[in-house]
């Protein structure tokens, strides 16, 4: 095809009724429509905002509804993830250093570690996922020879790449290595309250995944509470902040398991610590806060089946202004429980907004999540979805 698909819509269906030898009062009338509405649709004047539409159009031309939106290349293999995957669990299963055999580079000092851990932070945050996979083998690498040679100063850089990695991981949805990760991250804290909570924060988050929602709540309730200030009114921001993002893991645990009532519980008193917090800190990576606190509740509300109160919980926190403080990562993974929601309420419209909202704040939140699949395949079902899905729906290689 060469350039073609660089062309708009409108002109590839021009291109296309072409090499079909179809004038467009043939290709009007096959089409029910008018020889005017095919003009204006190739010229651009009318835009195909509907996917029934233009799956009728491919239809007729008998070509892939893909070929519209410009996806004539190959599905792209959802960010190579299975590659990325492997090169994490390598990591994961060297040995060197217990083995004394550290090898492989110099020993990275520790205040440069920390840096690299932060740099790697805010690259996950940014939802670069891609660049995540590339940069765990060697963070984790690093981060061990430098605890090998300084284990109490390096070991808050250990503790946090293994933290990184199990984030990550959960991701791209391979929750059994993310529990070696996070294993591995809260066998390295042992000792430290604070580094114990951090870790566990992410360890609710992989139990979550595994579906294990009671273990979840079991451990990160007693993290909490671990962490927790005897008077919360006198509590540290940064150690509310830890303490209530325990809240929230544990309150969506239960939620998971179907005890709305104990959710509800947990994000109230997780509320409470976030008022004294504020909104657009970031304080041990938690991104915790009162619009934190109400996207929980959002996506409790659809575990527990609840798509209105999901929604209308939805618009009262992205109408803060602290919603945009958010690390893209956070909003976009939010935007797509929404999208969930809407698809419990039966608003595929709206469903497929959130979806296109997300793919425009994360790309790679839409590429790397295998959950995302799902979503977008109810979605493309719908005639009445927007061009945009099918898009989306070419690119993952989503039926």
């Amino acid at each position: 095809m060469g350039g073609v698909e660089l062309l708009p819509v409108g002109r590839r269906v021009a291109y296309w009724r072409g090499r079909r030898k179809l004038s467009q009062q043939v290709f009007a009338d096959r089409l029910g429509k008018s020889k005017s509405w095919v003009d204006k649709v190739e010229r651009g004047v009318r835009s195909l905002d509907k996917l029934s539409t233009l799956q009728e159009i491919a239809r007729v031309l008998r070509i892939d509804a893909a070929a519209l939106v410009g996806q004539d290349v190959a599905p792209v293999e959802v960010a190579s993830r299975g590659d990325g995957v492997g090169r994490i669990r390598a990591a994961l299963s060297r040995y060197e250093i217990p083995l004394g055999k550290p090898g492989g580079g110099p020993v990275v000092p520790v205040d440069r570690m920390s840096r690299d851990v932060g740099y790697a932070w805010t690259t996950f945050q940014h939802a670069r996922y891609p660049q995540v996979i590339d940069l765990a083998p060697t963070l984790l690498a690093n981060a061990q020879r430098t605890h090998a040679e300084a284990p109490e100063p390096g070991r808050e850089s250990l503790v946090e790449a293994y933290r990184i990695i199990a984030a990550l991981l959960v991701k791209l949805g391979d929750a059994e290595l993310a529990w070696l990760a996070v294993d591995r991250a809260m066998l390295a804290a042992t000792g430290d309250r604070k580094l114990v909570a951090a870790a566990a924060v992410q360890l609710g988050q992989v139990l979550r995944a595994f579906g294990r929602a009671r273990e979840a709540k079991a451990v990160t309730l007693g993290a909490a509470y671990r962490i927790a200030p005897p008077v919360v009114e006198h509590g540290r921001p940064a150690e509310l902040s830890l303490c209530g993002a325990l809240l929230i893991q544990a309150g969506l645990a239960a939620a998971q398991d179907g005890n709305e009532a104990a959710a509800r519980e947990l994000l109230d008193e997780a509320d409470g610590m976030a008022e004294r917090v504020g909104d657009g800190y970031d304080h041990h990576r938690t991104g915790f806060g009162p619009t934190a606190v109400d996207l929980a509740r959002v996506t409790a509300a659809v575990e527990a089946g609840d798509a209105q109160g999901a929604i209308a919980w939805h618009e009262k926190a992205t109408a803060r202004a602290a919603w945009r403080w958010l690390p893209a990562e956070h909003r976009a993974a939010h935007l797509l429980d929404v999208a969930r929601a809407y698809l419990h309420a039966g608003d595929t419209g709206n469903a497929a907004r959130m979806l296109t909202e997300a793919e425009r704040t994360a790309p790679a939140e839409i590429t790397c999540r295998p959950a995302v699949r799902d979503i977008l395949a109810e979605v493309a079902r719908d005639p009445r979805a927007p061009t945009t899905i099918a898009k989306l729906a070419a690119t993952l290689g989503v039926g």
